[in-house]
């Protein structure tokens, strides 16, 4: 951590803005910073150990937990500060801590109180000097103590330090000074300790292993580094050997032995098979912590497959193989019969014998184990027996470490973090199965390296000040402690009058500028050692300010933050705060001032924002400093996203409404399953929700809400449960085989969220059906096993489907095949039928026996059949399909039939008789003595005889009446004579045609019908229906040209059926619910318009019109008036053309419209009139284009290409007739002329010539027809 003051000050909770650069940074020798992070010691919100800056180096930001699952917030935490990271700038990360509780709180754990003291602790740390004063070096970096380097790498060995002049550096190795400059390989980085052994032109890396030890010198003393033991990776071979099969029985413990090759460091060691197919462990086959493969007792499956042990190394990044071993398992039950896997009693069934558990690992019933202070301790027992044994831990005296214990490999490794000397004392593992139990202790012995109590600090003293170094540590052996100088050791440094050693602390009085030096404490025991630097300063400095002038921090409301003042002066100065310039010091109640000088708010209030003004004092003078505090209010998420179920394919909203400072930046994201989400095109953020349309399997999962600022953060979780359909079963067996059943096992699938309702079992057979699966029998969804029902010679193969409420998984894989044996059939075909397809013939199907039916190979049928009632023999034949026609048959003759299974085992059971009949033949007879009787206009009733029965020559159908319009009794009204046809099922001797049409004339026939089809027909019946009532009339329409009359308009009806006799006509006037009085209006037939008169021009009208002959009125058509047009609409409408402005502008368009005409004919025209001749025929002749009145020739001579013609459509040239001559314009051929000359007659242009004569002048119509034209 940076300090930032003579008592290493940290920061706390709150933004920092820039302030405008002070000159007084510069010119202290300091770089203006224009931002600053604040850091924050640990913060206990809503049972959440959030560490600062200063404390953990964890980056800035902190969440309110809204979750119930508080194990998970730390991996939703670690998400969101990746999310953090991207969005925002390092150093403007948020600072919420400590939050008003909005629900319940957790109880910190223990280590949270721990972690929080430490950090408290921290506010009085090591003294950092400010590097523009000389001090005496301090080492900032360097490698670890055991340093194990890569062979194929050059080798660094580091060491950083600081100091005021810069350090200077040397090396010892093995205790010995190391000339750098008499190895070209070695090499020192420029202002830098650290070693840098370049290989690149050959040398070997094991000639440099060793120790190695850094000093950092300067005129004020000597600082060390710890000693680096240097060691090169090795990865070596694994030795060659030819390993023989390994035979054991059935049942027997074995040990495969891995022995790998020692590595530094040591390899990682897994089993896998020589094809690299990783070995599966369960708690009966495990490796052990030392690398060997254990089986507790061993089966038969265990020889499918060799094992080959494999030792991965880290630096080299390589993995090396062991030659396998292949077992060989000697059984009394030699068939490795799968169904035996999941047998109850496994072990009896295979004859093997059961044993009482023992130990493989460790031997005996006792042993020891010695492990250090903040180790892992790992425990292991690995027992034998059959079954296999079960493990179980404990601790004598007491119970294990809940909060450290942790059980592996299948309970056979007790594994203990973090050991303290608490975690000593004996322990016993214990190994049971039902024929007995055999316990192992182990003594556990806790040693410890040294540890710090109270680790030697940095000294910074003023001229004449006493002050002492002390340096505490424990370690189990007692550590010893050394005390050096400038890397010397004390006892050998030049006396010190000043200077008192008592043990494991040095005492200082008087001290004086002569007295800086760097102080070394060495504690060290047999299981290792510490180091610690720490020097003497003796300084005369005034006060002086480290931070930033004028800072702005921004916090939260209700949090706690803390204010920094880093300082730094010697004597170490006194530091003050005021708020607001108020005289009176800050201190209690809400305040505590740490000392290091930082101000601690406890709980921010709107009140607390203002200038806090911190001052610091020595003898030498004063410095002070300001802050600014804004307190702004929290984020929070006011309407969370509430757990949610949703089938698949529909669409889920998740809520996140949020209420944050307006004056800060929002930004909501959501994370899946604490990772970040992406909004993929079946998703749609919004401000305040989330939206997932078609929801799959794959969104099942939890989604948080981030609704974050600059300085807070608020999260809320909901989880989404998607309902799919099941997986598929998996892993059916057939066991219990029997003759005629079987049982069906299987593993049910993943229900996905909805409960599985029933299992379908189906079956597919490969004889008569291959690859068809059918139905076989449905199982509730409790069960997962069935004894299935077969029959006889089915190669059955099964197959079993899942349902919930949301639809069918797919298909189990298919289960093996199970062939039952055969025997006579116990069914015959069904579904019999005889019938004809001729007259003379008789066709005999049936249905076919299915595969579950036909019980035996070569299924046929027997077909026997003999007319009905007669004692003629049965004739029989035998077919292999599913039909026979029987031929030569009389016609529609009645058979006993007769269709009877077979297979290769017998016959099938004696079949009962079905009636069939042979072939039928048209009727020979008509109906006779058929009687119409009309019942009224549209419909009539028929009678008539029933035919013999031999006449009909088959089964009677029905009879049918054929009929016809022959024609209307309306004059001149076409009619259509399309035949009708009405049925009449039975033998039935009456029936009702209707639906026919009034007034008309018709004709009727009838004939019998059997399943041949028509007889002969009957002698025609001819009949006439009485008028009726007419159809609606047609197209009625009404309509409203004003607002005093209504028009109605209406065709005559498209069915008069009668004589029309006129159409009556009823209205009534309403208004909303208002209906007024009902005005009934009668016309004659051929009226078809009416104009009614409006007497209220606000009501609306109903009008209903029907149609009338001698029988009645008609079907009637209803229309109503249009709404009336707004009243102040009308009355604009009816003001506008009073206006003066619109008639005005009416007049200028018209003016416009003229003045565009007069310029048109100007340019088109060429001559200002015609000439009149005598002969209209005859063309002007060139030599008198201009008459004496000045008029012109219409024609254009540059347009003209000969006197007299003109260029016809084609190209041709023609007698030209007169372009504009005046007949052209008449309506008749010639045109009419007073004496005078004048034109009589309309001066109209001549279309139907120019339409027939499209090869003619196609030169413009005169402007002149135009303005006629427009007049």
């Amino acid at each position: 951590m940076r300090r930032l003051a003579a008592r290493g000050a940290a920061g706390d909770a709150g933004e920092v803005a820039a302030p405008a650069a002070d000159s007084s940074d510069s010119a202290q020798g300091r770089s203006p910073s224009p931002w600053r992070l604040i850091d924050l010691c640990a913060i206990w919100d809503a049972g959440v150990y959030l560490p600062s800056a200063a404390c953990n180096r964890a980056s800035s930001g902190v969440a309110r937990k809204r979750l119930n699952e508080a194990e998970k917030l730390s991996s939703v935490r670690e998400a969101q500060l990746k999310q953090l990271e991207v969005t925002r700038p390092r150093v403007l990360g948020s600072r919420e801590r400590g939050q008003v509780p909005r629900m319940a709180r957790q109880p910190p754990p223990p280590w949270v109180h721990a972690a929080f003291l430490l950090c408290l602790l921290s506010l009085g740390g090591a003294i950092e000097i400010p590097m523009d004063l000389t001090q005496p070096p301090t080492i900032t970096k360097q490698s670890v103590k055991d340093h194990i380097v890569d062979p194929r790498d050059n080798i660094l060995i580091e060491c950083e330090a600081k100091g005021n002049p810069a350090p200077s550096f040397h090396w010892t190795r093995n205790s010995r000074f190391f000339n750098i400059a008499k190895d070209p390989r070695v090499s020192m980085r420029r202002r830098s300790g650290t070693l840098v052994i370049d290989f690149r032109s050959g040398g070997r890396p094991e000639e440099y292993e060793g120790e190695y030890q850094c000093f950092a010198r300067n005129k004020f003393g000597t600082a060390l580094s710890n000693r680096i033991r240097l060691q090169v990776s090795k990865s070596p071979l694994w030795p060659k050997e030819n390993l023989d099969p390994v035979v054991v029985q059935e049942g027997a413990p074995l040990t495969l032995q891995c022995n790998p090759p020692p590595g530094l460091p040591s390899p990682v060691i897994f089993w896998m098979s020589s094809s690299m197919e990783p070995i599966t462990q369960d708690k009966r086959v495990s490796q052990g912590h030392n690398g060997d493969l254990y089986f507790s007792n061993v089966m038969l499956q265990d020889m499918q497959t060799d094992y080959s042990c494999n030792a991965r190394f880290h630096f080299t990044h390589t993995i090396q193989q062991k030659n396998p071993f292949t077992l060989k398992v000697l059984t009394n039950h030699p068939y490795n019969d799968s169904s035996l896997r999941n047998h109850p009693d496994m072990y009896s069934a295979r004859g093997v014998a059961e044993r009482t558990p023992s130990f493989m690992y460790p031997q005996g019933t006792t042993s020891s184990q010695m492990v250090l202070r903040g180790m892992d301790l790992l425990l292991e027992c690995i027992a034998s027996g059959v079954p296999t044994p079960d493990i179980a831990w404990y601790k004598k005296g007491g119970d294990l470490p809940s909060d450290k214990a942790k059980f592996e490999n299948f309970n056979k490794a007790l594994r203990i973090t973090n050991v303290s000397e608490e975690d000593s004392g004996e322990y016993f593992c214990l190994a049971s199965n039902k024929m007995g139990s055999i316990r192992h202790t182990i003594s556990v012995r806790v040693k410890a390296a040294p540890y710090w109590l109270d680790e030697p600090k940095n000294l910074i003293l003023a001229p004449g000040e006493d002050g002492r170094l002390v340096c505490r540590a424990n370690g189990n052996p007692k550590p010893t402690v050394q005390w050096m100088v400038n890397g010397e050791p004390l006892q050998s440094a030049p006396p010190n009058p000043n200077r008192e050693v008592a043990g494991d602390t040095i005492i200082f009085r008087d001290t004086q500028i002569s007295s800086r030096a760097v102080y070394q404490c060495n504690t060290s025991n047999e299981h290792g050692y510490l180091l610690a630097n720490a020097f003497v300063s003796v300084l005369d400095v005034p006060p002086r300010m480290l931070s930033p002038r004028n800072q702005l921090i921004r916090v939260i409301l209700y949090n706690r933050t803390r204010l920094d003042c880093p300082f730094f002066g010697s004597p170490i100065p006194t530091l003050r705060w005021f708020k607001n310039g108020q005289g009176s010091n800050l201190d209690g109640g809400n305040y505590h001032v740490y000392e290091n000088g930082s101000l601690e708010i406890k709980m921010i209030r709107k009140e607390d924002q203002g200038i806090y003004t911190c001052v610091a004092t020595n003898i030498l003078g004063k410095a002070e400093n300001q802050v600014r505090l804004e307190v702004k209010d929290p984020t929070r998420i006011y309407r969370m996203p509430e757990d949610q179920v949703a089938k698949r394919g529909t669409t889920v909203q998740l809520e996140c409404r949020v209420k944050h400072d307006p004056s800060l930046k929002l930004t909501v994201s959501w994370l899946k399953d604490d990772e970040p989400l992406y909004i993929g095109n079946r998703m749609k953020k919004e401000d305040d929700s989330l939206t997932i349309f078609g929801v799959a399997e794959r969104d099942q999962g939890s989604y948080t809400c981030v609704a974050s600022t600059e300085l807070d953060q608020d999260l809320a979780k909901a989880y989404l449960t998607v309902l799919g359909r099941p997986d598929r079963p998996r892993d059916l067996e057939l066991t219990d085989l029997a003759e005629r059943s079987v049982r069906l096992t299987w593993i049910p699938g993943d229900a996905n969220n909805s409960p599985i309702t029933d299992y379908v079992v189906q079956f597919e057979e490969d004889q008569f059906q291959p690859g068809v699966w059918h139905d076989h029998s449905k199982y509730p969804g409790s069960v997962n096993s069935a004894v299935l029902r077969l029959s006889p010679y089915v190669n059955y193969q099964f197959r079993v489907i899942a349902i919930n409420e949301v639809g069918s998984s797919h298909p189990s894989l298919p289960s093996e095949r199970y062939r039952t044996s055969g025997a006579p059939p116990e069914s015959n075909p069904g579904d019999v039928k005889g019938e004809g397809t001729r007259k003379n013939n008789m066709e005999i199907t049936w249905t076919p026996m299915n595969a579950t039916s036909a019980f035996g190979p070569n299924l046929r049928y027997i077909v026997k059949w003999r007319r009905r009632e007669t004692r003629e023999a049965w004739n029989n034949v035998t077919v292999w399909g599913s039909r026979y026609v029987v031929g030569q048959t009389p016609v529609y003759v009645p058979y006993e039939i007769r269709v009877q299974a077979e297979n290769d085992f017998g016959k099938g059971p004696e079949p009962e008789s079905v009636i069939g009949y042979s072939g039928e033949d048209y009727p020979r007879a008509a109906p006779t003595e058929v009687k119409v009787r009309v019942m009224n206009s549209t419909a009539i009733s028929l009678q008539w005889n029933r035919v013999y029965s031999d006449t009909v020559q088959g089964q009677l159908r029905e009879y049918r009446a054929y009929y016809w319009r022959e024609s209307s009794l309306l004059k001149n009204l076409w009619v259509s004579q399309k035949r009708q046809q009405a049925s009449f099922p039975g033998d039935r001797l009456r029936g009702v045609v209707s639906r026919l049409f009034p007034y008309s004339n018709y004709k009727l026939e009838m004939v019998v019908v059997n399943g041949r089809g028509d007889g002969p027909r009957s002698e025609t019946k001819e009949f006439t229906t009485p008028e009726g009532v007419p159809s609606a009339p047609r197209r009625f329409r009404v309509r409203q040209p004003n607002l005093e009359t209504i028009n109605l308009e209406w065709d005559h009806p498209e069915h008069p059926n009668g004589i029309m006799i006129g159409y009556t006509l009823k209205y009534v006037a309403f208004n909303g619910t208002k209906v007024g009085k009902q005005i009934v209006e009668n016309f004659s037939p051929n009226q078809t318009k009416f104009t009614v008169q409006r007497t209220d021009p606000v009501s609306r009208y109903r009008f209903t019109l029907s149609a009338r002959t001698q029988v009645g009125s008609g079907e009637a058509v209803t229309e109503e008036s249009p709404a009336p047009p707004n009243e102040a609409y009308t009355n604009n409408q009816a003001d506008i053309a009073t206006q003066g402005w619109f008639i005005g502008l009416m007049c200028a368009i018209a003016l416009l419209v003229l003045i565009l005409l007069i310029v048109c004919f100007i340019k088109r025209s060429r001559g200002g009139k015609y000439p009149v001749r005598e002969k209209k025929d005859v063309p002007l002749g060139p030599e008198d284009p201009k008459e004496e009145d000045g008029s012109f020739d219409y024609s254009d001579e540059d347009n003209k290409p000969l006197q007299g013609s003109q260029t016809s459509l084609d190209g041709t040239i023609k007698q030209q007739e007169s372009d504009d001559s005046l007949v052209d314009y008449g309506e008749g051929g010639e045109g009419q002329f007073n004496e005078d000359g004048s034109f009589i007659g309309q001066y109209t242009v001549k279309k139907d010539k120019e339409e027939t004569e499209g090869n003619e002048s196609s030169e413009a119509t005169s402007p002149v027809n135009a303005i006629y034209s427009l007049a």
